[in-house]
């Protein structure tokens, strides 16, 4: 599983230093995940970092 960052993302980073997994870097104009590193945090929190300090709630599910 993966999560990926919405375009309405604000460049806050609040997420970046958050993920265990260093998958979250600033891409062209936002910050983008890279899903071959994403665990969605598990093995490290019960749920994702990186949503639960995003003030946008752009950070989403990958479908």
């Amino acid at each position: 599983m993966s999560l990926i960052i919405t375009q309405d993302c604000i460049n806050c980073d609040m997420c970046e230093p958050e993920c265990p997994n260093e998958a979250i870097a600033m891409g062209k104009s936002i910050y983008e995940i890279d899903t071959a590193l994403c665990t969605e945090c598990e093995g490290y929190y019960d749920s994702p970092a990186c949503i639960a300090v995003c003030p946008l709630d752009c950070i989403e599910p990958l479908n």
